[in-house]
């Protein structure tokens, strides 16, 4: 592996959550993920409620995660793309992730998991960025 894929992968273990893309029925969809790097792969957590799990099993997938809202002046994005396949993590696997959300859009969020093993990895960065502040608390 590229030493820039060796810090593209150490840096999304520095970010808990990212963004999984597919497409479902020809259409892109986006959502949001915890995950978890072990051993050079992603294992993603997802709310099983969503039904996102069926379009990403056996899936090409983008999955993206970043710095953007650290306000760091140095800021990252990582792209990692493979095909997804849902699995049963062990139970050491799945203390890492830690507390389960409560509720996923108002319902009890159940897990499931996919692992993804790299195909192609994407490391940007951006260099001395200006920090912008939201007009009005959200």
């Amino acid at each position: 592996m590229p030493s820039d894929d060796f810090r593209a992968i150490e840096l999304l273990s520095r970010t808990p959550y990212g963004r999984v893309s597919a497409s479902r029925r020809a259409l892109p969809f986006t959502t949001v993920t915890r995950h978890l790097v072990l051993d050079g792969e992603l294992i993603l957590r997802l709310h099983r409620g969503y039904g996102y799990h069926r379009a990403l099993d056996g899936s090409v997938v983008a999955y993206e995660a970043d710095n953007i809202n650290s306000g760091a002046s140095d800021t990252w994005s990582v792209q990692f793309t493979g095909t997804a396949r849902v699995v049963t993590p062990t139970p050491a696997e799945r203390a890492l992730f830690g507390r389960t959300p409560r509720l996923a859009d108002g319902v009890p969020f159940e897990p499931v998991f996919l692992r993804i093993a790299p195909e192609f990895v994407t490391l940007h960065r951006l260099t001395d960025v200006p920090v912008f502040r939201c007009a009005e608390p959200v």
